[in-house]
């Protein structure tokens, strides 16, 4: 797929400021996590409003309505109480690591999987559940974790991304510098 070089070097640029902010400051990060889980409710309810009158059948009318309430209620409660919210996520997440560890680890013990393949589910199944109870039993740290974690993921992909960008100008000049020319 083609990218150019300058998307990559901005990209990378972008991602380097956002890791370093969230490194630097990991409540900045989940307060802008939250606001974003509030804008994502609002526009959840105001798309599932527009579902509602759009249908031909009054029976789903109700059902969006009530969708577009909790969705609504939902980005009410989220900029209320921030603080609330960013512990109702960060315990959503450990739900998903619980439940993806668990699922890993039971993949790991099917009759048509290789040794590795057993290894590989089983070592991430561990390390998702781990992760999942260490959220569960600290999840007012654990937020302050995710958004440090999510920093140095920014950090390492924009540094990657701009390394790419050099890389990509590199390949570039060198490719047109054995271009024949035409007449």
């Amino acid at each position: 797929m083609f990218t150019s070089p300058n998307v990559l070097l901005w990209r990378g640029l972008l991602a380097v400021a956002l890791g370093a902010v969230s490194v630097a400051w990991p409540g900045i990060t989940i307060n802008a996590f939250v606001i974003l889980f509030a804008v994502y409710a609002f526009m959840t309810a105001a798309t599932d409003s527009a579902r509602a009158f759009a249908g031909d059948r009054v029976g789903p009318v109700i059902g969006w309505l009530l969708l577009a309430g909790l969705s609504l209620a939902g980005g009410v409660v989220a900029l209320a109480w921030p603080g609330i919210t960013a512990l109702a996520l960060t315990i959503w997440i450990a739900a998903w690591a619980l439940t993806t560890g668990a699922m890993e680890i039971a993949l790991a013990f099917q009759r048509d999987e290789t040794a590795g393949e057993r290894t590989l589910y089983f070592l991430t199944g561990a390390v998702s559940l781990v992760f999942a109870f260490s959220l569960f039993v600290r999840p007012d740290i654990g937020a302050v974790s995710l958004a440090t974690v999510f920093g140095l993921f920014s950090l390492v992909y924009g540094v990657s991304a701009i390394f790419a960008s050099f890389e990509e100008r590199r390949r570039r000049h060198a490719a047109s510098q054995h271009e024949p020319v035409r007449a």
